[in-house]
Order: C-alpha cells, then sequence, then structure tokens
C-alpha cells in the first residue's frame, strides 16, 4: 500500500473536524474516546480501524462513503 495515503488520511481526519467546528475535545466526547487518542490518529501515532473512520465522519456531518470516494480519488 502506498503510504502517501496515510498521510492523507490524517490529514483528511484532521480537515473533516475543522470543517465541522469541532475541537479535538468536542470530537472526542462525540466518538467517546479521549482527546489524547484523537490527537494520536491525527498525528499519526495510533491507527484507526474501519468503524472508527465511519464514526468519525458520520460525527463529523460527513457521508463516510463520500469521505472514502474523496479519498481514494486523491490517490488515481
Amino acid at each position: 500500500m502506498n503510504p502517501r495515503i496515510y498521510v492523507r488520511l490524517r490529514k483528511q481526519l484532521h480537515t473533516l473536524r475543522i470543517r465541522a467546528g469541532l475541537t479535538q475535545v468536542e470530537l472526542a466526547a462525540r466518538l467517546r474516546i479521549d482527546q489524547s487518542n484523537l490527537s494520536k490518529i491525527e498525528r499519526g501515532e495510533r491507527n484507526l480501524d474501519t468503524l472508527a473512520y465511519v464514526d468519525w465522519c458520520r460525527a463529523c456531518g460527513v457521508e463516510p462513503t463520500d469521505a472514502l470516494q474523496q479519498l481514494l480519488d486523491l490517490d488515481v
């Protein structure tokens, strides 16, 4: 797998949160995780599984399939 996609994924997650107008604390509360874990995900120090990605997108008001399609389209 192309390691650049992981960099883009982290950027996407951060952008989704910012566009939703959420702080790390607010998004972490919606996801029921610690803010420190959310920060580690955004910095690439912790991985995110598929279901957590779906939850992250929905918590930011974004359709997960749209976000994933956008991420994958960038890899072309």
